[in-house]
């Protein structure tokens, strides 16, 4: 099960993004099965990014406060590994530059889309992200074979990627391990 985040200012796109998706993409070869979640806010988004690993994450290019790079930035930076996609209505080819340099984006998608376009586009980006985190797992292996990699880091790895944030421990002042965002 693959978890995709999808990201837009307007609820009505989410909502008939999500109807597109369903619960599995495909481009008439491969065939993925997922979970979507919706954000109306980049902000929200990001704190679930905190919390949860995604493999694909798709957003708005134009959003009051954050615009869809800044976003991507941002959850790029959280989950370096996730496939990112921008949506826009707006091709600016500045934006698209922009986007592919700054936020390393996987793909620029057009408004109004074709539903078939965004569900080839998701299975395609979902299968290359699939080939990357294979082509890094084998790359450890080796680094651990010869010995520049240490089992326990890669484990640390592989809990980071499946959970981000659970190999950081936060500090208080005191020596106490903070265990909440109250906390700090």
């Amino acid at each position: 099960m693959h978890r995709i985040m999808l990201v837009d200012d307007e609820p009505n796109i989410l909502n008939a993004l999500r109807r597109t998706l369903g619960t599995r993409v495909t481009d008439g070869h491969d065939v993925f099965e997922i979970h979507v979640e919706i954000f109306n806010q980049p902000e929200a988004a990001l704190e679930r990014a905190h919390d949860a690993k995604f493999d694909l994450v798709m957003s708005d290019y134009r959003m009051p406060g954050m615009d869809g790079v800044a976003f991507l930035k941002s959850f790029r930076a959280l989950q370096p590994n996730a496939v990112r996609l921008i949506l826009s209505g707006y091709a600016d080819l500045a934006a698209v530059i922009g986007a592919i340099n700054e936020a390393q984006i996987y793909r620029f998608i057009n408004k109004p889309w074709q539903d078939y376009e965004v569900g080839a586009t998701l299975t395609q980006a979902l299968a290359f992200q699939n080939l990357l985190l294979e082509n890094q797992r084998l790359a450890d292996l080796v680094r651990v074979q010869q010995g520049k990699l240490s089992q326990q880091e890669l484990e640390l790895r592989r809990l980071e990627e499946e959970t981000p944030g659970i190999t950081q421990v936060k500090w208080g002042p005191d020596g106490a391990v903070l265990l909440y965002e109250e906390d700090f």
